[in-house]
């Protein structure tokens, strides 16, 4: 059964494009309070379902889609990489899914290949042959040409075939530029996007008794309050720590934590999480530019926002996706093991594991040994390296984390990855738990 935070959302939706949206109504409407219709209609904004307009409210818009990988387009990949079409040319408005770098056997190439992908590679006629079958577009580096046979194949198959004058190492950098170009285009997600607002906010002024404490402990069951003077502005934070013991005709701004961490409405949701984790802040202000109360922000808030970021459709795939999901793990009673193959995406210029990579092994590793034995979340706080060996495009490799410390709020791992009978890796990684 929905929510009744799903109810008005899917409600919201219903609406036709130019309807006016109340907090009020809403909640009349729907039979709820107006706290979970304002929280509802908050989200809508943040979907682009809606949009608050100055002076005239808040009105239901046509959601926009979020640019993403699939619509890098081959006609794109010319301008990109300064190429001529060769042939396939009424395919130039396909979408690219992935791309692979041929610089491997055949054999091993065509395992990487699939539908809309494209494989960039030098002058290799029987592999560009064999690509366009697969239903891939080619991109010749080197300023090469091909096989008027093949030019044939390709405009049959409505697949491009691109020629470019730059290297292959330097078309996949330039490519991976213009995703990642994309990516900072996507939308943010900001604390004014999550916050609770100033009319929802409980707080207490610096001038009055803790007594006030008890009584809004009683009435919200919350026990930490941002502290304000007489113009609204932030001086303080009051937790049920700070006032055990004293008398309850005690002035707050005698008990309170002063110069308390704040952010502003446009701070990223990232850099708060990340100051509350590391500093163990569970709430945070949210002030304007003069320092006045503008509501707060809670770190159950916070992970549970950005929980809902990565469950998110994610533009193209990352490194860490490609770590995640090739990664098997073996519980041998008292030692776990993790086995992984070296494809194309994990290696450097040069074919070998990618430092960037091995990094992203031990991390993944780390984390997945805390979440099994159920410690909680681990966020890194030092990687050191102690040696890394070069490891082939296709290698099996082994990663055996051996834990060497361990406690409530902090771990201390031993890694090292194994190929074949040979250590290839050692590494030290030292983290914080958070508990779920």
């Amino acid at each position: 059964m929905a929510t009744k935070h799903e109810q008005i959302l899917k409600h919201i939706e219903s609406l036709k494009v130019g309807n006016k949206i109340s907090v009020r109504q809403t909640a009349k409407d729907l039979n709820v309070s107006e706290g979970t219709a304002y929280r509802a209609i908050k989200e809508a904004e943040n979907q682009g379902l809606v949009s608050t307009i100055e002076r005239v409210g808040t009105i239901r818009i046509e959601q926009k889609r979020k640019e993403n990988f699939e619509h890098l387009t081959f006609a794109e990949i010319i301008g990109i990489v300064d190429g001529q079409v060769l042939g396939g040319r009424e395919g130039l408005y396909k979408t690219l899914h992935k791309f692979v770098i041929g610089a491997m056997k055949t054999d091993a190439m065509m395992r990487y290949l699939e539908k809309d992908s494209l494989l960039i590679i030098g002058n290799r006629s029987e592999a560009h042959r064999l690509a366009l079958e697969e239903g891939a577009a080619v991109l010749i580096t080197g300023g090469f040409d091909t096989d008027d046979q093949i030019k044939r194949l390709a405009d049959e198959k409505q697949l491009p075939i691109i020629s470019t004058s730059y290297d292959t190492f330097t078309v996949a950098a330039m490519i991976n530029r213009a995703i990642y170009d994309q990516l900072i285009k996507k939308e943010i997600v900001l604390v004014g996007d999550i916050y609770t607002d100033f009319a929802q906010t409980h707080y207490l002024n610096r001038s009055e008794p803790i007594s006030r404490w008890y009584e809004l402990n009683h009435q919200t069951t919350h026990s930490r309050y941002p502290v304000v003077d007489d113009q609204m502005r932030v001086v303080g934070i009051v937790t049920s720590k700070d006032i055990i013991g004293k008398p309850e005709r005690t002035q707050v701004e005698k008990v309170m934590t002063k110069n308390p961490m704040t952010v502003f409405k446009q701070t990223s949701l990232a850099y708060a999480a990340h100051m509350m984790v590391w500093e163990g802040i569970e709430i945070v202000p949210v002030v304007n530019q003069n320092h006045k109360l503008e509501g707060l922000i809670s770190r159950q808030d916070v992970l549970k926002a950005l929980q809902h970021v990565q469950r998110q459709p994610q533009v193209g795939e990352t490194i860490d996706d490609i770590v995640t999901s090739g990664l098997l793990m073996e519980d041998e009673g008292s030692t776990f093991k993790f086995h992984s193959k070296v494809t194309p995406q994990m290696t450097n210029a040069l074919g070998t594991l990618s430092n960037g990579v091995f990094v992203s092994f031990i991390s993944e590793v780390s984390s997945r040994i805390m979440t099994y034995m159920k410690k909680g979340d681990l966020v890194v706080e030092n990687i050191s390296v102690y040696f890394i060996k070069p490891v082939q495009l296709e290698s099996e490799i082994t990663i055996i984390p051996k834990i060497l410390e361990i406690g409530r709020k902090s771990v201390k791992i031993d890694i090292e990855i194994h190929h074949e009978k040979d250590i290839v890796g050692k590494a030290v990684l030292i983290g914080q738990l958070i508990d779920r």
